[in-house]
């Protein structure tokens, strides 16, 4: 009678395992792409900084690009997270300067000035990435706000015959003074006075263009 060996136990990886693990490699990516641009990252760097193999990073991510593309997926969903109050019934100038002041705390924190670089400079190679990053980052912040904007002006309070480009309109308007020192690094993250001031300033502009008289 002949004896058949067991088969070789199939090696796996838990569901909550596999989903600490990416976040690791990502986390450590992310650090790496910041401090050397996507170009001067490797993988074999990357994989010292997320603490895992170079094996186990190519498990994972099959090259450098995918690994880049999920970092601004999550950056992506990190920001469609944030909630912004465009309660319909809310009145425009306390609704203005609310969001204003989180928006350029979000655009401007920290942390995220390089991941927006690092997005802006890798843009005309993976123009894919690039369109994500605005489509759900950018523009559908615009979209929202233009919506409420929309809700107001059909209420009687703004006057205006594009919503969508008047928020646009507000969002670079906050952007003043701010966001570009910030992300060519001539400047700091802005304090929440240095904002607040700012935005005040353009919620006046804005309302002294499109409040409906």
């Amino acid at each position: 009678m002949t004896r058949h060996a067991a088969p070789a136990p199939v090696m796996t990886i838990d569901g909550d395992e596999d989903t600490s693990k990416r976040r690791q490699i990502i986390d450590g990516a992310r650090g790496v792409f910041m401090n050397l641009g996507f170009d001067g990252a490797s993988m074999g760097e990357i994989a010292r900084a997320a603490g895992v193999s170079k094996g186990t990073l190519y498990v994972y991510f099959a090259d450098k690009n995918r690994l880049f593309e999920a970092i601004v997926e999550q950056e992506c969903l990190e920001q469609g997270r944030v909630v912004f109050n465009f309660d319909p019934a809310r009145d425009v100038e306390t609704t203005l300067r609310e969001f204003g002041c989180a928006y350029i705390q979000l655009l401007c924190r920290p942390d995220g000035g390089s991941a927006v670089r690092t997005v802006m400079a890798i843009a005309e190679r993976m123009p894919d990435v690039g369109k994500r990053f605005y489509d759900n980052v950018i523009a559908l912040t615009m979209e929202r706000l233009g919506t409420y904007l929309k809700a107001r002006a059909d209420h009687g309070d703004l006057a205006m015959p594009d919503a969508e480009l008047a928020a646009m309109q507000f969002m670079q308007v906050c952007q003043a003074t701010l966001f570009q020192p910030y992300i060519f690094q001539a400047r700091p993250a802005p304090a929440p006075a240095e904002i607040a001031r700012v935005v005040d300033s353009g919620v006046r502009m804005f309302l002294a263009g499109y409040r409906a008289r």
